[in-house]
């Protein structure tokens, strides 16, 4: 047994049959030439011969008889096949129905007595290609450490064969077998928690206490400067931020990431801040159709990875959180693009030297009350910290293949938050910028518009660059 993160145990804590806070992710695959009516039948009867890694048995429970804090403990009677299924459309098969499969799927709490993570294999789309969804509970994996988990089972071979899915034991990395980092020990990691760092995490948070708080002043004088400075709190009421449902609504597209790119090119900026931008122009044509477009800007929280090359890639959440205005008030898309990139930057460099906790610190400030908010009542009073979660998380830069099958989408499926109805994620793989949408069904009314305006938001990007538009798929 060892105990779960404070930042991780959040996930558990707030999460409620209407609120089920699992991340997810859909992929698609081609199969190879040679691969036979049943291959898809062939690579889940593969996934069952693998035996998953220790990250992948753990099992949330409460310690001192259901009182204590939350701790995993290693569940020794598994039963795979509930956790790796077989699943076909029904006809005709196209993306639509692959679509309203995976929202229905999205929508349900993971068994709390049996380990948090499911996979579907998923066959019968009309073009021949491979789905697989799998969602993994937010306690468990962060979206960063998730894509870890899936490229550990991809490979840049298109001939190697007899490859092991994302959570098998031992995980893979660029074409070589590793074992997996075993968990903490349980008793003994549990005592070295509470009192062997206690000194050093002591200083650690007043550290962090000191270092946040230098950090909110500068950002509250900034705000009161300029309108580029987003705090907690300064996000306006709209239709997005409603208690929500357990129903999902997902919706998925790609785009060349070269015009992506083109256009961060032309206009100084970067992908993500194009990402923002888009995102942006969406939201405010969605609710100008909505006749629901507040007057003052929305918020968007940008999660930012705490993570670096020294981490263990195989546990938990580490995960910051930056506010960033998204100058939906602006009907200038330049004028819009300017305000977000300055927004980014701004917000980036006050956290450049900061210690990871006391990001974590500052994020709390912002996030904490969307996790936390379900726990109390009067809902009516509370405040959105921010307007939702836009997050871009990078996949694979070349093409990649499983058993190979190439990799054709890689779409992400993420959480809507009580009170936060939308969540936009990003990954990109092999050239392509791949949206993942994720809204409650019954407050974000037609989803799927939001693909087009996003299409519309990029060209005009490009229209006032001077450069060729193009279109998503």
């Amino acid at each position: 047994m060892r105990p779960v993160p404070v930042t991780d145990a959040i996930f558990l804590l707030g999460e409620g049959r209407g609120r089920p806070l699992h991340v997810g992710g859909l992929q698609l695959f081609q199969p190879p030439r040679d691969g036979g009516p049943d291959f898809v039948r062939e690579q889940h009867r593969i996934a069952l011969a693998h035996e998953p890694a220790p990250l992948f048995r753990q099992r949330a429970t409460r310690t001192l008889k259901g009182l204590g804090p939350w701790a995993w403990t290693e569940d020794d009677d598994l039963d795979l096949e509930y956790h790796v299924r077989h699943s076909a459309l029904p006809h005709p098969g196209s993306v639509r129905e692959l679509l309203t499969l995976v929202s229905r799927l999205h929508g349900t709490m993971l068994d709390r007595n049996r380990p948090l993570w499911e996979s579907h294999v998923i066959e019968g789309l009309a073009d021949g290609r491979l789905a697989v969804y799998t969602k993994v509970h937010h306690a468990l994996l962060d979206g960063t450490t998730a894509m870890k988990w899936l490229l550990r089972s991809l490979s840049e071979d298109e001939a190697e064969r007899d490859m092991p899915p994302p959570w098998s034991q031992p995980a893979r990395s660029g074409g070589t077998r590793h074992a997996a980092v075993p968990a903490a020990d349980g008793a003994g990691g549990l005592l070295s928690s509470l009192t062997g760092g206690m000194v050093d995490d002591l200083l650690v948070a007043g550290r962090a206490l000191g270092e946040a708080g230098v950090v909110a002043m500068e950002a509250l004088t900034s705000s009161l400067e300029d309108r580029t400075a987003a705090l907690p709190y300064q996000a306006p009421r709209t239709i997005l931020n409603q208690p929500i449902t357990a129903a999902r609504r997902f919706a998925a597209q790609s785009w060349d990431l070269d015009r992506v790119k083109a256009v961060g090119a032309a206009t100084g900026g970067k992908v993500n801040d194009v990402v923002l931008a888009m995102t942006a122009g969406a939201l405010r044509r969605y609710l100008v159709d909505q006749q629901a477009l507040p007057d003052r800007p929305l918020i968007a929280a940008v999660p930012v990875s705490l993570r670096d090359a020294s981490d263990r890639p195989d546990t938990g959440n580490a995960v910051g959180v930056v506010l960033c205005n998204l100058g939906t008030h602006l009907a200038d898309p330049m004028e819009r693009f300017a305000l977000i990139h300055r927004s980014m930057r701004d917000s980036k460099s006050r956290l450049a030297d900061l210690h990871p906790a006391a990001i974590l610190l500052l994020s709390v400030l912002s996030f904490g009350p969307v996790a936390f908010g379900p726990l109390f009542r009067f809902r009516a009073l509370r405040r959105p910290a921010f307007n939702l979660v836009v997050s871009n998380v990078p996949g694979p830069s070349g093409p990649r293949y499983w058993n190979g099958a190439r990799l054709d989408g890689l779409y992400p499926a993420s959480v809507p938050y009580d009170g936060q109805a939308l969540n936009v994620t990003v990954t990109s793989h092999d050239g392509e910028l791949d949206f993942g949408l994720t809204g409650c069904r019954a407050r974000v009314p037609s989803l799927q518009r939001l693909l087009d305006h996003l299409e519309a938001s990029l060209v005009e990007l490009e229209v006032a660059n001077g450069l060729a538009g193009g279109a998503g798929r």
